[in-house]
């Protein structure tokens, strides 16, 4: 772990203006920087850089950090190696970890393989490259599918020859280790006896290579296709060190800009659907790895844009891997955000499709892509007979676990109130009969609910505790909790990145609170687990690996949880961004006799966070100098939040 004070010493020797302004055109703004937010896409720029604070913040998704976040957000770093990075560049030394010898000899074995194995797949690149220039065979390829080669050189596409070992020419140790952990090379040692020669040779033999790069721009892996006929018809880089499927989309790093041009972000299927849509006008598409689409894509995705449009074929397959990225999508569909579902004809690929009807068809396509909200309601009763009494409530069975998933907010009713309607009973009825099954699989703070009682709310608040005016009796003197949906504005966290002080700190206690008592996580709604999930590391990363934990095991003990946390990641991983060290500071926390419940506890804690985090905006609206009717509103918006929060604001509680 870094000394008390080196992460504030760093920050105060780098400009954050030029650490951003190598990745954002900005302008000067008064006494800060404007520029359009990397982080969505958006026309008018509402993302400002303040040398002032030396931090940034986005008015359009609430982005904000130092520049160390905005290089662990914008570029994928891991947080020692954003600050590393920074401080090279001030020429300032990061002091030793206080970790074991032996942790940091591992983490530091890593760091270098990490390097060297990128180093590997950039000179295969470079390789690949050549050998396409090489081949008027494979040039040929590409031309037959329409690809320019300025696209082509856009991609970094290439060509491995026929040959067994052409890789041999190219490396000067052929046997060197670092082949096969970079996935180039395939090794089998002979028969399997024990006793048979090693038997080496390239992976990727004739196929177009199209290089798959981190949103950093670094090679981490590679994907090949055939030319003519053969098996498998794409073949990937396996899993290594540097390259993970389930968290990669090919693509994403040449799409950063055209994700902010078009407005939106296109998954596909196959590597050729992107470059060939990025030929056609489209650069905003990017694939899978021949995964299906998992949480990891998805939230990436959001880092750029609030609109995810996924492209399937019209056959089975397609059907079922929609499916899938339904229910990845699902819990990032927010108020904000937009996520939907094209569905080409089954003869049909998005490379097919655009070459035959030209982009103003695609574009077109894309404009009747089916809402997530129709897609779920579509899902769930695919094999119902919604004529007959029995088909309908399987498929109101069926739906009840994907609206489960939904955070909560004006959409997650709207599909309520639709499903209600297809089957043909009241909204209350329905979501009576989830709360009792839900119930039935994990009893409430109350014990078991009866058909006979009073239903929970979505969020597990009783109905005689509810209020339609958005605030939620708390229990216990007269406390509320705050609930953010209907007109009122998000409230975004705005703290940056910054090492724990010694002192416990608001969000100390509320993750202490919820360590302890780890089944109040699962009543509180989607806006608090995005608001709490949003805070500055280490603590978004505790309150996201709560979820996750939840999630996998239920509620679970404060000792089974921090166990869980510290399994999750590698030992050097957990030093690297401060987790390690909140742990560490809540097992020493010690629990003070107190006459609220846990549940008033968290509700006291959140609103002062949120009036923290309203204070803060509004300091850097004044500072901004921004007197645009967006801003403007946003202002008028933020004050009417104080003023509710303040006369709501319950008593401080004590420190632990």
């Amino acid at each position: 772990m870094l000394p008390t004070g080196f992460i504030q010493d760093l920050l105060a020797r780098v400009d954050v203006v030029e650490v951003v302004g190598r990745h954002v055109e900005l302008k000067k703004a008064g006494i800060n920087h404007k520029g359009l937010c990397p982080f969505h896409g958006e026309k008018s720029p509402s993302f400002i850089v303040s040398p002032s604070r030396q931090t940034y913040h986005c008015f359009g998704c609430g982005a904000h950090g130092d520049a160390i976040r905005f290089l662990t957000e914008h570029h994928g770093m891991a947080f020692m190696d954003a600050v590393r990075d920074l401080a090279q560049q001030v020429g300032l030394a990061v002091p030793e970890s206080t970790a074991t010898p032996e942790d940091r000899a591992r983490a530091e074995a890593e760091r270098t393989q990490r390097a060297t194995l990128s180093d590997v797949l950039a000179k295969a690149a470079d390789h690949y490259r050549g050998a396409l220039k090489a081949s008027p065979r494979a040039v040929a390829y590409l031309k037959k599918r329409g690809l320019t080669g300025q696209i082509a050189a856009r991609f970094g596409l290439g060509y491995a020859p026929e040959g067994w070992r052409t890789l041999a020419g190219v490396f000067p140790d052929y046997a060197d280790p670092l082949l096969t952990d970079s996935g180039l090379v395939i090794s089998n040692a002979g028969d399997g006896d024990g006793g048979g020669e090693e038997k080496r040779y390239d992976r990727f033999r004739d196929r177009i290579m199209f290089p798959i790069r981190s949103v950093r721009g670094e090679v981490i892996g590679f994907g090949g296709r055939v030319l003519d006929v053969g098996e498998p018809k794409y073949l990937n880089s396996p899993e290594t060190p540097v390259f993970h499927k389930g968290q990669e989309l090919y693509g994403l790093y040449e799409a950063r800009q055209g994700l902010r041009a078009k407005g939106y972000a296109l998954v596909v299927e196959g590597y050729m659907d992107v470059v060939a849509l990025a030929q056609w006008g489209f650069p905003n598409a990017v694939a899978t790895l021949g995964t299906a689409c998992t949480d990891e894509h998805v939230t990436k995705l959001f880092r750029f844009t609030d609109t995810v449009v996924f492209s399937f074929d019209g056959d089975a397959a397609g059907r079922r891997a929609a499916g899938r990225a339904l229910e990845a999508a699902l819990p990032h569909a927010t108020d904000t955000r937009s996520v939907r579902f094209l569905f080409l004809p089954a003869e049909h690929d998005p490379d097919s499709y655009i070459r035959d009807l030209g982009p103003e068809a695609f574009d077109a396509a894309v404009a009747q892509a089916v809402p997530l909200s129709a897609q779920l309601i579509a899902h769930a009763g695919a094999d119902c007979d919604l004529g007959q009494a029995e088909g309908r409530s399987k498929m109101l069975a069926q739906a009840g676990p994907l609206v489960a998933l939904l955070p909560e907010g004006l959409l997650r009713e709207q599909v309520v109130q639709a499903l209600a309607q297809q089957g043909g009973m009241a909204a209350e009825v329905l979501q009576a009969h989830w709360a009792r099954r839900s119930a039935g699989r994990r009893p409430a703070r109350g014990g078991p609910a009866s058909a006979a009682d009073p239903q929970p709310a979505d969020d597990g608040t009783p109905p005689e505790l509810q209020h339609k005016d958005g605030w939620r009796s708390g229990g216990g003197k007269g406390r509320g909790r705050w609930r953010e949906g209907g007109d009122r504005p998000r409230i975004y966290p705005m703290a940056g990145r910054r090492t724990p002080p010694q002192t416990a700190t608001m969000l100390d206690r509320c993750a202490w609170v919820l360590a302890r008592h780890t089944a109040v996580w699962l009543s509180q709604p989607g806006e608090t687990h995005e608001f709490l999930a949003g805070q500055p590391a280490p603590y978004g990363d505790f309150f996201i690996g709560l979820e996750r934990v939840l999630h996998d095991h239920g509620p679970i003990t404060m000792p089974a949880l921090i166990g869980e946390l510290r399994g999750g990641q590698r030992e050097a991983d957990v030093a690297d961004d401060g987790l390690r060290l909140l742990l560490d500071r809540l097992t020493a926390f010690h629990d003070v006799a107190d006459d609220e419940t846990p549940e008033v506890l968290l509700d006291a804690m959140l609103l002062n966070l949120r009036k923290q985090a309203i204070a803060d905006e509004l300091s850097w609206l004044t500072e901004s100098g921004d007197l645009s009717d967006e801003a403007t509103a946003r202002r008028n918006a933020l004050i009417h939040l104080r003023a509710e929060l303040k006369r709501g604001m319950p008593a401080g509680t004590g420190a632990r």
